[in-house]
């Protein structure tokens, strides 16, 4: 028997991108090309797309773990890395996606709408594309970015116009099979329906999808029983049909009766009381039956509801009660707002945003966050002195080193960027005090380097500027003997 499965937690991990690749160019009489290293290529990606052919979440049951392909690694001769590929996972319609903290990231209605659930990591660059002009022949290249990790809960809400509740064996299966193409388990006993079934139905030039909701009975919407686990399936539903069996032999069943329990489950699942609402009598063709669908049809219609004499057996009142949900279905969609296309929303960067923020921990270190400074460091070879002071190049020209002193931060303090911790030096600053040296080494990272620091050289260029003592004494007696 096929298992109907419409919630599951899927594992996805996208692609990491490829890394870059360091390598000098070299042919006869020209040993040293130039840097000739390629880019990684980026990693795959995973998204989310509706197909029409999906109609459960089982698949992911058996294999909730996904992974998009890796970029591969950069090469010599300037050849780039190849992109890893995509990975497109085909859901049913009314998938929702949610975190596991409860939070909607995206609700998928509509064959082929998609949603990029985790995003590839960047490639990173080859020595051939870090150099410069001051930074000819780079003895490094940029590690290739990890890819989106995340957790989601996929949910599924089964999209149909027409929505049938009732209490087990009331007949909806039987109801379903007649009015349209569907083909479900039909026996009788109860809960024989452990999965909602969609059906087509065509009335004239209108087309409308009918789903029989399982499980339905006192409490369900506390969990008891199947309906907690089925009554999602309901919400998306424009037009409510009761489904009464009105030939029913358990004692404390009436047509009334199980209406005010149904409705009593609605309302404590919420958000269904403005939906319209038929109500099918079925079973009439049993001679009990109809002569109690004559009885309580005056107090059900007292209440502003319409009722139809239905036989499944006998297809007797089928017609009307399909042309009654015909019209209903009509209606709301006449009255829902017509579709949009996709807005295209720019939201421009503030003036003042410098891409990242400094936070001071109460332990006395500091926390930079921001997508720039966490990608370069996560990017950054640490085994490479000159990759390191190529990031320090790149914090300095971003401003962290500055926001760092005026936030209070002094030599020595531990300083967090993603998953690294530093021990500050406010002196290594690169920019114009880059000194070119041997590939892969960088002179600022020497532990016994006679290089002056950039506080010394800033004392030695204010000494320069300053006068001595006796030259400023002996002005004004100069001036003097000149006049």
């Amino acid at each position: 028997m096929t298992t109907f499965v419409d919630r599951v937690v899927l594992h996805m991990q996208a692609g990491d991108g490829g890394h870059g690749c360091v390598s000098i160019h070299r042919e006869k009489f020209k040993p040293f090309g130039g840097p000739d290293g390629g880019n990684g290529g980026h990693g795959g990606s995973v998204s989310l797309v509706v197909d029409p052919q999906v109609t459960t979440l089982l698949d992911f049951h058996f294999r909730p773990h996904l992974k998009a392909e890796n970029g591969k690694g950069g090469a010599g001769s300037n050849r780039d890395g190849a992109n890893g590929r995509d990975l497109v996972i085909k859901v049913p319609n009314g998938t929702v996606v949610q975190s596991l903290d409860g939070e909607v990231l995206a609700d998928l209605v509509g064959v082929g709408t998609t949603f990029e659930a985790a995003r590839g990591g960047r490639g990173g660059r080859g020595n051939a594309s870090l150099a410069n002009a001051r930074r000819k022949a780079p003895g490094f290249a940029e590690l290739g970015e990890p890819g989106d990790r995340l957790d989601v809960v996929l949910e599924l809400k089964s999209v149909a116009d027409v929505g049938l509740v009732g209490f087990p064996s009331a007949g909806k299966s039987s109801l379903i099979s007649v009015i349209s193409a569907a083909k479900p388990k039909i026996a009788d006993y109860p809960f024989t329906t452990l999965v909602p079934n969609l059906g087509v139905v065509r009335v004239d030039n209108h087309t409308f999808t009918v789903a029989d909701v399982p499980g339905l009975i006192p409490g369900a919407a506390s969990g008891k029983g199947l309906g907690l686990e089925f009554l999602r399936h309901v919400e998306r539903c424009a037009v409510l049909v009761h489904v009464i069996d009105t030939a029913t032999l358990e004692p404390g069943r009436d047509p009334l009766a199980d209406i005010d329990a149904i409705e009593s489950e609605l309302s404590q699942y919420g958000g269904l009381a403005d939906r319209p609402r038929l109500v099918a009598l079925n079973k009439v063709d049993v001679p009990d039956g109809k002569d109690l669908a004559d009885i309580v049809r005056p107090d059900l219609e007292a209440r502003g509801l319409r009722v139809f004499d239905v036989s499944a057996a006998t297809r007797e009142g089928l017609r009307e009660l399909t042309y009654a949900m015909a019209e209903l279905v009509d209606q709301g969609r006449r009255a829902a707002p017509p579709a949009e296309p996709t807005r295209i929303v720019i939201r421009p960067k503030a003036v003042d945003d410098a891409g990242f923020t400094i936070e001071a921990e109460p332990d006395g270190s500091y926390t930079v966050r921001g997508s720039r400074p966490e990608r370069w460091v996560k990017q950054t070879n640490f085994d490479n002195d000159e990759a390191v002071g190529y990031l320090a190049d790149r914090l300095a020209r971003l401003g962290v080193e500055e926001k760092l002193a005026k936030a209070g931060a002094q030599a020595g303090d531990l300083v967090r960027i993603g998953d690294r911790e530093f021990d500050w030096q406010p002196t290594l600053y690169a920019g114009v005090d880059f000194v070119p040296g041997n590939r892969g080494t960088d002179v600022r990272l020497e532990e016994k380097s006679n290089r002056p620091s950039a506080s010394d050289r800033l004392a030695a260029r204010k000494a320069r500027r300053v006068r001595p003592e006796d030259e400023v004494e002996a002005a004004p007696a100069a001036e003097a003997d000149a006049e």
